[in-house]
């Protein structure tokens, strides 16, 4: 079997990444270690970087400016909002960037809150990603490309090396 040369649906991809905010402050990068892996096609990623690397071969590098909409998306709601720590489970260590599933108490949903600060007693959550809103500049290169197995695409994630493994 043939390793496919560029990107497409139903490939495991590998990358190396740094992350910047329209001001070019560093928010994120694989540098100095593992690159990212991920199934093309399976929304493993943000959809903007997604977009862009598809049809990319192994040793492209390249520019990836993804607009908040097709990042974490534009914000929503009320913003930042206090709950008393007590709420959070005990003996857990709260900090900015943690996310938790509460349950709305008027829908009964599941709501993804993400943990924006800590203040002695009250911990500030938004139901917003701490991107969301935020311009996304990657400078990205490829560096492995290879078929998904059946189980990675029935599972909607890359597995073995660089990837998830099952427990």
């Amino acid at each position: 079997m043939t390793e496919p040369t560029t990107i497409a649906a139903g490939m495991v991809v590998q990358f190396h990444y740094t992350l910047t905010d329209p001001d070019g402050n560093e928010l994120d990068s694989s540098s100095g270690g593992e690159p990212l892996t991920y199934l093309h096609g399976a929304d493993n990623i943000v959809s903007g970087l997604e977009r862009q690397l598809a049809g990319r071969a192994v040793g492209d590098a390249f520019e990836a400016v993804v607009p908040a909409r097709e990042g974490y998306g534009e914000r929503q709601g009320p913003g930042p909002q206090p709950l008393p720590a007590s709420t959070f489970p005990e003996g857990v260590d709260v900090m900015p960037g943690m996310h938790f599933i509460a349950t709305d108490e008027d829908s009964g949903n599941d709501v993804l809150l993400w943990v924006m600060k800590v203040e002695d007693d009250q911990v500030w959550v938004d139901v917003n990603h701490p991107l969301a809103g935020v311009e996304l500049r990657f400078a990205v290169e490829v560096v492995g490309i290879r078929d998904a197995t059946e189980e990675e695409v029935a599972h909607g994630h890359p597995h073995g090396p660089g990837g998830h493994h099952h427990g």
